[in-house]
């Protein structure tokens, strides 16, 4: 069965004429159309096919707003990481986060979380073949041998193990065929980019072992003209491999599969947008040029994980499924947050993060019922070290944090669907959680150097400002409900309503002894530095209507979505300059913000174009997608002065533009017993705030990307070749930075100091520090398959 996606959609098409350009458009997930048999919604024969409610379902079907993108369209668009899909899903964002190569910040329809350091749980689940990976770090996936990607908005809790407030992103490998395979895929391109993958597998109907390897590697971007290394590069070795039992019409299937990855890219450094304060620096011509002069420890990420997936066929209509997964990622990185020579703010750090999970299901599907329910649980180790040093400000003054956050967690879960009539079923679910989180936290200054965690001389500088040891537990029952309509096989309405919920925690950076004294007694207890590094839970309640449709006979996919959501208890995690014993230094600052209130509407389209004036075997695709949302926080308190304030009117959601659109023009033609297809795709964002509060400087204001691909196909697909370019315009954006400059606490205003320039907040020289999304690349590849 061909599994084609349906990302971006057509209102992208609004946007290309709008600009002129229509036709130069959409995304690295380029579509492919349904084909003829979809006239009739004929599965079997190559219709729209997701398992985004944990079945195999023709895409119509689906109550749910959910993009999906083929293996073949990724790789036919060159597509190189998870992170390509974001430009062309409607109210998406998916970045590598500031100052890494491989830990992802994902948000969807206005939530996410940007946060990496322990403590913090992510707002949108990544899945890797149904399993949940607990951390960012590691998680911007490279695309190799993959089946397909599906991007799932709204709360997911009722389906999947781990619940997910803002959305999730399952990434599919691909499963074993029955015949021997081999397929080696090789690029070249700008940068020095060399690529090589190689996929092979080998058995028959019982027993099958495959697996893949890959090679990824690419210059920098710019220099780091401090340390000489190049900056933006790429220095990847990955692998995955699997082993598959059954299958293929036997009633169990045992799916054991193995991934490891090593990333040895070079620290990448930021670009600063203001002069040095007191070293009078300029700013660099170059956005890819660095000059920090952290080098220690030496980059390096490893990941690695292995996964058993079991499938027992009961009968029929039972079936039981076991995921049983257990990962480990580790993270050295020196980030050096000032972006100059001078030990200014730099902050060296370790990520360690380890996970076991053990999820069970049991899917009935007979007749007018399909139902599921499960169990699942989860045990995740989150260890954060890392080093703020300042030495300009105090000789060899270093604040170093150890953050160790556990969580455990159960849930038990069902959904099930009821065909009242052919025409109309109803879906109901339900989960209920119970998280517990576990913190020990040490915040400890040095004198005369970084600390000897990280190799360095200092030696300890008073008592710790925190010393914390806490456990709090968590449990809430979250719903979900939805209607489906089909006035014909072809066409879905639906409405929905589902409720996500994201557990507490501990701020890893608060200071303890900025906690309260609330019994004025000159002692913080236990419970009072408690209550000051807690934060609560979040909550959403999500409603969605929406249309679905394959219509002139299958020539034309519509899908339409307006969804409103009510946030309330919003986690805002941050660090800002404090005082700490009469010290300048560097502080976490956790709070539950309030409530927002999210709405918008979401369109995509694929659409074949003038079938009657092509030559036989031509094809004129247009895909297309359209995103707007209205996010807005409704309550916004934060504590100025001592006093609590409402700023809500002077906030913004972060990584959340109002309009996201995209737009892919397609043309294939018979070359011999082959084809060529030539795509183009142009993706709009509009502005994007980095924080919740407004900074010109680091803001991104709205921007188009220009990609393009052109692709052979050799007969029988066993080999082709495909020129692609990739941000044709060369246009430079911002995905993040660093800020730590003077700004009004209410409003953010960022006043200027006698020489022009902001006043800096932490260190000597202001931090204002931005990264960069990828400049024009330009590239060839090349696949055989045997």
């Amino acid at each position: 069965m061909t599994r084609l996606p349906v990302s971006a959609a057509a209102s992208g098409f609004a946007l290309a004429v709008s600009l002129g350009i229509a036709g130069l458009a959409a995304p690295a997930a380029a579509q492919d159309l349904p084909n003829e048999a979809e006239a009739t919604a004929d599965t079997d024969e190559g219709a729209i096919v997701v398992t985004a409610r944990r079945r195999e379902e023709n895409l119509v079907d689906v109550p749910i707003a959910v993009t999906a993108y083929s293996g073949e369209s990724l790789a036919q668009s060159g597509a190189i990481d998870i992170t390509d899909i974001g430009q062309t899903t409607p109210n998406t964002t998916l970045e590598a986060s500031r100052g890494t190569n491989s830990t992802l910040s994902a948000f969807i329809r206005g939530v996410g979380q940007q946060d990496p350091v322990s403590g913090f749980e992510q707002g949108v689940g990544i899945y890797l073949d149904d399993v949940y990976l607990n951390r960012p770090q590691a998680a911007v996936l490279d695309i190799y041998d993959v089946e397909r990607i599906e991007v799932l908005r709204g709360p997911q809790g009722t389906l999947y193990g781990r619940n997910t407030i803002g959305g999730a992103v399952k990434y599919v490998t691909k499963n074993l065929p029955q015949d021997p395979s081999l397929m080696v895929k090789a690029t070249y391109g700008s940068y020095n980019q060399i690529d090589g993958v190689i996929s092979a597998s080998s058995g028959g109907e019982i027993v099958r072992l495959g697996g893949a390897l890959a090679r990824l590697t690419r210059d920098g971007f710019g220099t780091n003209l401090t340390t000489g290394r190049d900056n933006y590069d790429k220095d990847l070795w990955a692998a995955r491999g699997t082993f598959e039992l059954g299958g293929y019409g036997a009633p169990v299937l045992v799916r054991v599969s193995g991934d490891y990855a090593r990333d040895k890219s070079s620290p990448r450094g930021g670009h600063r947008l203001i002069p040095g304060i007191a070293s009078g620096a300029a700013v660099l011509g170059d956005v890819f040029d660095t000059r920090g002069g952290l080098d220690d420890p030496k980059q390096d990420i490893e990941a690695y994980g292995v996964a058993m997936n079991v499938r027992v066929d009961l009968s029929d209509a039972l079936t039981f499924r076991s995921i049983s997964a257990w990962r480990k990622d580790t993270t050295d990185t020196p980030i050096d947050f000032d972006a100059l020579p001078a030990v200014d703010l730099d902050v060296p750090g370790i990520y360690n993060n380890e996970q076991i999970s053990q999820e069970l299901q049991l899917l009935y599907d007979n007749g007018p019922l399909s139902a599921l329910v499960g169990f699942y649980y989860l045990d995740a180790k989150a260890d954060t070290l890392f080093d703020v040093r300042l030495f300009t400000t105090l000789n060899g003054f270093t604040a170093f944090t150890e953050a160790d956050v556990d969580t455990e967690t159960y849930a038990v879960f069902g959904d099930a669907t009821l065909d009242i009539t052919d025409r109309l079923s109803v879906s109901l679910g339900g989960r209920y959680t119970w998280d517990t989180r576990t913190a020990d936290i040490l915040r400890q200054n040095y004198l005369g150097g970084g600390s000897p965690v990280f190799g360095g001389a200092g030696v300890a500088f008073g008592a710790p400002s925190t010393n914390f040891s806490g456990s709090r537990k968590f449990k809430a029952f979250t719903p979900r409900a939805s209607v489906s309509f089909k006035p014909a096989p072809d066409h879905n309405l639906y409405a929905s309503y589902s409720q996500g919920f994201k557990g507490g925690g501990f701020d890893p950076r608060g200071v303890g002894v900025n906690a309260p004294d609330l019994d004025g007694n000159g002692i913080r207890s236990d419970a009072e530095v408690a209550s000051f590094l807690s934060f609560r839970p979040e909550q959403v309640d999500s409603y969605e209507v929406g249309y679905k449709g394959s219509l002139m006979d299958g020539a034309l996919y519509v899908a339409l979505a307006g969804f409103y959501a009510d946030y309330t208890d919003v986690q805002i995690p941050g660090s800002v300059a404090c005082n700490v014993g009469g010290i300048a230094t560097f502080c976490g600052v956790v709070s539950n913000a309030g409530k927002a209130t999210f709405k918008g509407v979401e369109f995509e389209t694929t659409a074949r174009l003038g079938r009657d004036l092509m030559a036989a075997g031509d094809r004129l695709t247009l895909a297309g997608s359209l995103g707007y949302i209205d996010a807005q926080y409704d309550r916004y308190i934060t504590n100025i002065g001592g006093v609590p304030t409402d700023v809500a009117n002077f906030r913004e959601v972060q990584n959340t533009p109002q309009w996201t659109a995209s737009g892919t023009l397609g043309y294939t033609t018979p070359v011999g017993d082959g084809d060529i297809a030539f795509t183009t795709t142009a993706s709009y964002r509009s502005k994007t705030f980095q924080f919740e509060v407004p900074n010109p400087y680091i803001d991104q204001p709205g921007y188009v990307l220009l990609d393009a691909n052109l692709v052979y196909n050799a007969p029988g697909d066993r080999w082709s070749i495909g020129l692609h370019g990739r941000n044709l315009t060369d246009k430079e954006y911002k995905t993040s930075g660093y800020t730590f400059v003077v700004a009004d606490a209410t409003t953010g205003a960022i006043p200027l100091g006698a020489n022009g320039y902001p006043i800096p907040s932490l260190g000597k020289e202001g931090t204002l520090t931005a990264f960069y999304g990828n400049p024009r690349q330009v590239f060839v590849t090349g696949t055989v398959r045997f």
